[in-house]
């Protein structure tokens, strides 16, 4: 697949960018960080008329039959506009761990909810700083799942969740109605993730996969989410250093525009470097999508794009410098947007592992 966007590509982020402009409200946004088990509803209802739940769903169930640069590119959008709901990522994932599981008659049960919107997923494979533990304490028995996952992104309003859990002392990806688990909100730095400890005490489940091709496809799942995820960093980091160049142009220090001065200057080409080498990396793994090195280039992307989203955030707020830090402004969507992403599907430490493993050859 070639590494430039295509005129229907250049389509969807072109109009993903001018509907999210049009409806998304800072003041709303704002409130939302102060509202804990609230997401933005007017967003996810925008995503869901525009298609975007779709785009990455096969055809025969409803879905556009698109890959993960489209979805990318929306997710861009999203960043840009520190969109208040988890559910794009986590349902792309959840899709992916049904689409790609031998189970056809699930898929066809729930994919076409999820493309259409009607069905929201989670995806819960951390358990305390691990990203994908090797023996989940959550067991998968008899067709039940026992056990419990903190801080799932999505979980305290998903109505599906995909676990990463145990099974006979084997890796286990199943399937669970979240209407069958115990969620306890949890009071975050980004109260739209909806993040919620997840308790299950016998709940219905059913098994995707198991053993070596369990952890095969949650490692897939895994870079996929984090490849969504890693655009929509560079869609903040972009909006911020757009931000801060506006700014620089604008605001007068001793009798001169700040932007003059060579330590603004060199932050925010500093800024721009780190944005666009994400953005590289983020169209490459986009284009890797299932090859043999889509792993090491989905750890590249998440590892810049955090870096770039965390940077700029910093950066921006600097630059600003007082008033960079007031409600009014509201740049501090972004620095807990960033936070809060930079952890989501695995810390930096995870993926810079899952990188040095990659170029070693060390598969384990």
């Amino acid at each position: 697949m070639s590494i430039l966007y295509d005129e229907g590509q250049q389509a969807i982020a072109t109009e993903s960018r001018r509907v999210l402009d049009a409806r998304m409200d800072k003041g709303r946004l704002l409130a939302l960080l102060e509202q804990q088990g609230q997401h933005d509803a007017p967003f996810w209802e925008t995503a869901v008329e525009q298609g975007w739940t779709a785009l990455a769903i096969p055809e025969e169930y409803g879905g556009l039959g698109l890959g993960l640069t489209e979805l990318g590119l929306v997710a861009q959008a999203c960043g840009a506009a520190t969109s208040g709901a988890p559910f794009l990522t986590g349902g792309y994932g959840l899709a992916q761990a049904l689409a790609q599981g031998s189970d056809a008659a699930l898929a066809g049960k729930w994919l076409p909810g999820l493309a259409n919107g009607d069905v929201t997923g989670c995806v819960a494979f951390a358990e305390g700083t691990a990203a994908l533990p090797p023996v989940p304490s959550v067991t998968f028995a008899d067709g039940k799942l026992t056990g419990a996952k903190v801080a799932v992104a999505g979980g305290l309003k998903a109505d599906l969740g995909l676990v990463w859990a145990s099974s006979a002392g084997e890796p286990a990806l199943v399937l669970v109605e979240l209407s069958g688990a115990a969620r306890a909100a949890v009071a975050s730095y980004d109260n739209t993730r909806l993040y919620a400890d997840l308790s299950f005490d016998g709940a219905p489940a059913t098994l995707i996969a198991l053993g070596d091709a369990a952890r095969a496809l949650a490692l897939d799942v895994l870079a996929r989410m984090a490849v969504v995820t890693a655009h929509e960093q560079v869609g903040g980091a972009e909006a911020l250093l757009y931000i801060a160049r506006d700014y620089a142009v604008t605001r007068k220090a001793f009798g001169q525009l700040i932007g003059a001065f060579q330590s603004i200057k060199h932050r925010i080409a500093e800024m721009y470097g780190l944005v666009e080498v994400a953005r590289a990396n983020c169209i490459h793994a986009a284009a890797q999508e299932g090859s043999d090195g889509f792993l090491l280039a989905a750890a590249d992307a998440r590892i810049s794009a955090t870096e770039a989203y965390d940077t700029d955030a910093r950066d921006c707020m600097q630059i600003h410098g007082g008033i960079g830090v007031t409600w009014e402004l509201g740049l501090h969507l972004h620095m807990r947007r960033a936070r809060s992403l930079a952890v989501e599907q695995g810390n930096l430490l995870f993926w810079e592992d899952l990188l040095v493993k990659q170029l070693t050859g060390d598969k384990a």
